[in-house]
C-alpha cells in the first residue's frame, strides 16, 4: 500500500484506528492506594498490601444457581457469568438458548472467552501503548457477562455496557478501561460488560440453506444482548441492582448497537437510559444479507446448515472475505465521505422487517423508545492513526481525494484557524473528529424532533499528555466516564488533571443513569436542540457550548 493511501484509508475507520492497540507487557507506577482492579499488569501491587479475597459473603443467587466472586476494595466483582448456552455447533445462528441450570457454586472469577475474530497485528507501537489492548481468548461459547457491585442488597442504577469494534471484533474487556470496579467503588453503581456474537457467527442470513429454525439468524448478533438484557432485568436484584433503572452505553460499534436497540421490539422495556458514543445506527438491506450468503455458500461448496455449522470459524472467516469481493459498494453515512476500497458487505444488522424493522438513528429515532434520554457524543481526533504522519501538504492532498480540492482546503485552512496549538498531524486526525459531530448534531435532532426524552450531548476535547500528537483518539474517553485513568494511564498519565476530569465524567453518566439527567452540582448540562446544538464540552475547563466546531463541521456538508 502507497502512503497516500494509507493516509486515505484513515478517516472514520474504528478498525483502522483500533487495529494496532495491545496489551504491552510493562509495569505502571505504583500509587499509594491501589486495588486488583487498577491495573491488569504483573507486579504492579508488590510493594502495597493485598485488598482482593474470595470470602463467602461474595456469592450471589442467580435463577440459573449460585455464583461465586471475589471482593477487592468493597467492590463484588462476578466475571463470566453465563448468560446463555454454548453457541457452536448446532447452536450455531439460532437464538440464544438460556443456560443450563447447575447444582454447585459456578466460579464467576475470570472474564470468559471471546467471539472468534481476526486479531490485531502489532505493527504500531505508540497506538500500542496508549490504547493497551487485550485481545483474550476465543470460543463460540461467549455468552457471558461482567458484574462489578458495592453490595448485594439495594436497589442502584445499572450501568450496562456493550464494547466496540464494529459488529465484527471486541470484547467486554479489550480495554483496561472498561473494568467496572470504579464506578460501584466511588458512583454507587452496579455495573455490567457483556460479550455477545460478532461477525459471520452474529449476522449472518443462513434462513434459505437453514429453514424456519434460523429466520432470525442473520440478527443473532443482536438478539444476544436482548437476552443478556433479559438475564438483568431477571436477576440483577440479586447483586443490589434495580432492574427498572438500567442504562445501555456503548463507543464506536458498541454506539451502532445502542441505536440499533433502541429500536428493536424485543428490547422495549429492558432500558431506560440510552447512551452512544462515536457511534450511530446502520442497517442493511434485506436482500443484500442473503445474496451475500449465497455468495459465500458458493466460496465454500456447502449444501446444507449441518456442513455450515461444521466449519471451522476460520474457514469461514476467509471465505466471508471471498464473498465480500462479490457484493457491490455500501453507500457512506450522511455527512460523511464514502471510502474508497473493495466492494463488499459490513457485517451489522439486518433490516429483517421482524427483529429489526427500523433503521434506528439512521433514518430517524425510534418512535418505541422515544420516552428514553439519550446521551451522544464524540471525540476530536476521532482518525487517530499514529502511524500516520503526513506533511501539510499530504494531508490536504489526502482530503482533496475524499472532498475535492476547493472544500479540502477550505477544511484545512478553518481547522487550522480554529486550532493553531495543534500539529498538522494532531489536525489530520481531527477530520473525522469533525464528521463525528456531523453525526452527534445529525443523531440528537432525530431524538430532538420525536418530542419526548431529551438528548443531551457532549465532545471530548482533552489532550493526551502521553507522546505527542494523539490527541482525544477514538475511545479515549473511556478512561473517563468509566473514572479509569489510573488503570489507563499509558493514555492518560494518571495526571491531576486527568484524574479530576475523570470524577466529573464518571459522574455526569453516574447521575444519567440514576436520573437520566447528566448534570452535577456546579456543571449543569443543559438538553440540545436542533438550532442552538446545545453540547458539553469535556476538557481541562468544562463548559457548555453552542455547536463546537461549527462552522468547521458544515464545511463538510457544504
Amino acid at each position: 500500500m502507497s502512503k497516500s493511501d494509507s493516509e486515505n484509508r484513515m478517516l472514520l475507520n474504528r478498525r483502522e484506528a483500533m487495529f494496532l492497540s495491545a496489551s504491552v507487557g510493562m509495569g505502571l507506577a505504583i500509587g499509594k492506594k491501589v486495588h486488583a482492579s487498577d491495573s491488569i499488569k504483573t507486579g504492579v501491587h508488590q510493594q502495597e498490601p493485598g485488598t482482593c479475597s474470595t470470602p463467602r459473603s461474595a456469592v450471589a443467587n442467580t435463577q440459573y444457581g449460585k455464583i461465586r466472586g471475589y471482593l477487592d476494595g468493597g467492590v463484588l466483582t462476578f466475571k463470566g457469568v453465563p448468560y446463555g448456552q454454548n453457541t457452536g455447533g448446532e447452536n450455531r445462528w439460532l437464538p440464544a438458548k438460556p443456560p443450563v441450570p447447575w447444582k454447585d457454586e459456578y466460579p464467576a472469577l475470570v472474564y470468559g472467552a471471546n467471539c472468534p475474530q481476526t486479531l490485531h497485528d502489532w505493527t504500531g507501537n505508540e497506538q500500542t501503548f496508549i490504547q493497551d489492548w487485550d485481545d483474550g481468548w476465543q470460543s463460540e461459547d461467549m455468552l457471558k457477562l461482567n458484574i462489578w457491585t458495592p453490595s448485594l442488597t439495594g436497589k442502584r442504577a445499572v450501568m450496562f455496557y456493550i464494547h466496540g469494534g464494529g459488529f465484527q471484533f471486541g470484547s467486554s474487556y479489550e480495554l483496561p478501561s472498561h473494568e467496572g470496579a470504579q464506578m460501584a467503588r466511588h458512583h454507587d453503581i452496579v455495573q455490567i460488560s457483556v460479550n455477545h456474537r460478532l461477525n459471520g457467527l452474529g449476522f449472518l442470513d443462513v434462513s434459505e440453506i437453514g429453514g424456519d429454525a434460523y429466520a432470525d439468524s442473520v440478527n443473532v448478533g443482536m438478539t444476544d444482548l436482548v437476552a443478556a438484557l433479559q438475564w438483568v432485568h431477571d436477576n440483577i436484584a440479586n447483586f443490589g441492582g434495580d432492574p427498572d433503572n438500567v442504562m445501555i452505553y456503548g463507543q464506536s460499534g458498541g454506539g451502532g448497537k445502542v441505536a440499533t436497540l433502541m429500536g428493536m421490539p424485543s428490547a422495549k422495556g429492558l432500558f431506560h437510559r440510552a447512551a452512544i458514543q462515536s457511534g450511530g445506527g446502520s442497517a442493511a438491506p434485506k436482500e443484500e444479507a442473503k445474496e451475500f450468503t449465497r455468495q459465500l455458500v458458493k466460496v465454500l461448496g456447502v449444501t446444507d446448515i449441518a456442513g455450515l455449522q461444521k466449519v471451522d470459524w476460520q474457514t469461514l472467516n476467509t471465505a466471508a472475505d471471498a464473498a465480500q469481493a462479490k457484493m457491490p459498494p455500501r453507500a457512506g453515512l450522511p455527512g460523511m465521505p464514502n471510502r474508497p476500497g473493495p466492494p463488499r458487505r459490513f457485517w451489522g444488522p439486518t433490516l429483517d422487517s421482524k427483529v429489526i424493522n427500523v433503521r434506528s438513528m439512521q433514518d430517524g429515532a425510534p418512535e418505541i423508545s422515544k420516552d428514553v434520554p439519550l446521551m451522544v457524543g464524540s471525540v476530536s481526533e476521532e482518525g487517530n492513526r499514529m502511524l500516520s504522519r503526513p506533511t501539510e501538504a499530504e494531508w490536504r492532498a489526502t482530503m482533496a481525494r475524499q472532498y475535492g480540492e476547493a472544500k479540502a482546503n477550505a477544511l484545512a485552512d478553518a481547522m487550522k484557524k480554529a486550532h493553531p496549538e495543534k500539529s498538522i498531524r494532531t489536525l489530520s486526525y481531527g477530520v473525522g473528529g469533525v464528521g463525528g459531530r456531523n453525526n452527534v448534531a445529525r443523531m440528537a435532532k432525530l431524538k430532538h424532533d420525536l418530542k419526548a426524552a431529551p438528548v443531551y450531548t457532549y465532545y471530548f476535547t482533552w489532550q493526551s499528555p502521553m507522546l505527542e500528537d494523539a490527541g482525544a483518539w477514538h475511545t479515549s474517553e473511556l478512561a473517563f466516564c468509566f473514572d479509569n485513568t489510573k488503570r489507563c494511564e499509558q493514555g492518560t498519565g494518571n495526571t491531576p488533571e486527568a484524574q479530576a476530569l475523570a470524577k466529573k465524567m464518571a459522574n455526569a453518566w453516574a447521575n444519567f443513569a440514576r436520573t437520566g439527567n447528566p448534570s452535577q452540582p456546579g456543571l449543569t448540562w443543559t438538553p440540545s436542540d436542533p438550532e442552538r446544538n446545545q453540547t458539553m464540552v469535556w476538557d481541562n475547563e468544562c463548559r457548555m457550548v453552542d455547536d463546537p466546531e461549527g462552522e468547521v463541521r458544515k464545511i463538510i456538508l457544504s
